[in-house]
């Protein structure tokens, strides 16, 4: 039997993709100036244009996702008589998944006949959104929701996060790494290189002397770690460094290519955390490899 597919709008997966799998996304608000604002069509996002009033020195906020807002999203569907399966970011970074928690534990009184799957996957962006895309494509081979929810549980065992940025302070101020983290970034030229952990929190994991060093540990590490490249789709993701990313694919191809690299601009509230210049690289690795 087929259910729903619902992630959010931190899986930074293009709107035609979302249309293409039958995936559903909560849009997360991002502020500015007090007025709220929310990315629900990548297409019309001008990345360029945020990153570069973000480096004006704009403030951009975030706030926690409410219960209700998941709950408004899916009550339509347990109406239809649609099971669903909530694929969401990290708690590791955010308390939003707490609050799907909680609409999901009422819905599930409110409607004792539906199934309510909720799956952490310890990431964001496309450390989300590829975990959602492989849920699509279980379910349609005809796995049932509870078989694709135990898969993608495994699957972001596997997952490796990891990436660099311009400036710690983004996510210092966000709250998103501590302040002895961010201090590494304050020395001249050495780029911060950081992973998502085995519990999704964002943790230091070396540091680069210069942005092309930076980009280069980002390949290494993946040609370290992958596990069979040519089956799996590998995510980058760029806070407006378009030509980094380019450089980035080029590098992953070198050695050990994978079937198809899907690259985006982080969308713009998790970006609002990592800050311009972000760069990211997702894959597929061994199970512990979170640990590495």
């Amino acid at each position: 039997m087929s259910f729903a597919i619902v992630t959010d709008t931190s899986a930074n997966l293009p709107t035609e993709i979302l249309k293409a799998k039958n995936l559903l996304a909560i849009p997360f608000s991002y502020y500015i100036k007090d007025k709220e604002f929310s990315c629900v069509d990548t297409a019309a996002f001008d990345g360029a244009a945020y990153y570069n009033m973000i480096r004006d020195g704009v403030k951009v906020t975030t706030s926690q996702v409410t219960p209700q807002k998941y709950a408004d999203c899916w009550i339509p569907l347990l109406e239809k008589g649609e099971d669903i399966l909530f694929v969401g970011m990290s708690s590791g970074i955010s308390g939003s998944f707490a609050s799907a928690e909680m609409a999901a534990a009422h819905l599930r009184e409110e409607y004792p006949d539906r199934t309510i799957e909720l799956v952490d996957t310890l990431g964001a962006s496309l450390g989300e959104g590829l975990v959602a895309l492989k849920g699509a494509e279980y379910r349609d081979e005809g796995l049932s929701i509870s078989d694709t929810a135990k898969r993608l549980i495994e699957m972001r065992e596997r997952m490796y996060q990891f990436f660099t940025v311009d400036d710690l302070m983004h996510l210092r101020k966000s709250g998103r790494i501590t302040g002895a983290v961010a201090i590494v970034g304050t020395v001249l030229q050495i780029k911060p290189l950081l992973k998502g952990n085995e519990k999704g929190q964002i943790v230091n994991a070396g540091k680069a002397r210069g942005r092309k060093k930076a980009i280069a540990a980002l390949a290494e590490k993946y040609d370290l770690l992958v596990k069979n490249p040519e089956t799996q789709t590998v995510g980058i993701a760029h806070a407006d460094c378009e030509e980094d990313a380019r450089l980035l694919s080029s590098l992953l191809c070198r050695n050990k290519p994978p079937k198809d690299i899907m690259t985006v601009c982080y969308e713009p509230v998790t970006g609002s955390h990592v800050g311009p210049g972000a760069l990211a690289l997702f894959f597929e690795s061994d199970y512990g490899v979170r640990s590495k």
